[in-house]
């Protein structure tokens, strides 16, 4: 097994986090203009929105050419998109897409 991948998440943890836990971390953040605000609170879904479209849309093959994907992917982010739309907690919509992408493949759906 590779660790490749885990030093890559680790690094691209490090370099996301400060910016979604700078609110959280800051003093007097809630005195910031409300466009900062927004923009600071809008940082971490936005990477997780990013994440998630490359890994939907996009899968590469045997020689490394990223390609067009169709698959359970796509409504499980729909869902996760709808259902953070309707309710606002981001971990539900989170859980119901992981939950749909996980029961899709453990029927072999996907």
């Amino acid at each position: 097994m590779s660790t490749t991948y885990l030093w890559l998440a680790l690094l691209m943890g490090a370099v996301t986090y400060p910016w979604r836990a700078l609110p959280l971390l800051a003093p007097g953040m809630h005195r910031l203009p409300r466009v900062a605000q927004e923009y600071f609170r809008l940082v971490g879904p936005a990477v997780l929105a990013a994440l998630a479209a490359v890994n939907t849309f996009v899968t590469i093959d045997a020689r490394r050419h990223p390609s067009p994907h169709v698959g359970i992917e796509w409504l499980a982010v729909g869902l996760c998109v709808a259902l953070v739309a309707a309710r606002r907690p981001l971990l539900v919509g989170l859980v119901a897409a992981a939950l749909v992408a996980a029961g899709a493949r453990a029927l072999g759906l996907a």
